[in-house]
């Protein structure tokens, strides 16, 4: 089964991201597609938010999604991009396409939440064509002890609340450890200011198969 049903996030996701938006999170997307060119799939497309943030080298992009809800959303905004977007349902785990068939792969905060997170770089690795590029905008494992222990306690509900997300994932780790070269990364805390939030580190990069 390509579906992964997690209906109460799947209706409050859009409200959340639609306030994220203004506080920031689509400059990130706009960072993260810059310079993006050719065929495109994206992981774990949600209900569309990345769709109008689309350069217009983009010649197709793929988004592949496993949450009905979300995905009937993302249909929706595919009808309005500035690009040629057609979405499907399947798993970060396995994606259902061809082998070298891409010339990029986008991840925008969707690896936190794959059950194997090595299985599904490896298989992003796979479609990406020789020289392709994979762009990533996740939160990641904090950068210090008291950071990591805040996270892994609240990894105890978060999964639970936020559609199997794991704060303490060290994914930018995890993409250097299946053999992507990252070419450009950086790091930062979003937001900025406002109470503790384990969710606050990101990392936002380019990384390239070999």
């Amino acid at each position: 089964m390509t579906d992964l049903r997690h209906p109460i996030f799947a209706r409050l996701y859009p409200r959340i991201a639609a306030a994220s938006a203004k506080a920031g999170v689509d400059a990130h997307r706009a960072e993260l597609l810059a310079g993006a060119s050719g065929r495109v799939l994206e992981v774990g497309a949600g209900h569309g938010a990345n769709f109008p943030h689309y350069p217009p080298e983009v010649t197709e992009v793929v988004a592949v999604e496993p949450e009905p809800r979300l995905r009937r959303g993302a249909i929706a905004a595919a009808a309005g991009a500035p690009v040629p977007v057609s979405v499907r349902p399947g798993r970060a785990e396995d994606l259902g396409v061809d082998g070298a068939s891409f010339d990029v792969v986008v991840a925008s905060l969707v690896l936190c939440s794959v059950r194997d997170p090595l299985r599904a770089l490896a298989e992003i690795r796979r479609v990406l064509k020789p020289g392709g590029e994979l762009r990533f905008y996740e939160h990641v494992r904090g950068s210090t002890p008291g950071k990591i222990r805040f996270q892994r306690y609240a990894d105890l509900v978060w999964p639970f609340l936020a559609g199997g997300c794991r704060l303490a994932r060290p994914t930018d780790e995890l993409i250097a450890r299946v053999g992507f070269t990252v070419r450009a990364e950086r790091r930062f805390e979003f937001p900025e200011s406002g109470p503790p939030n384990p969710a606050s580190p990101h990392v936002l990069g380019v990384a390239v198969r070999d």
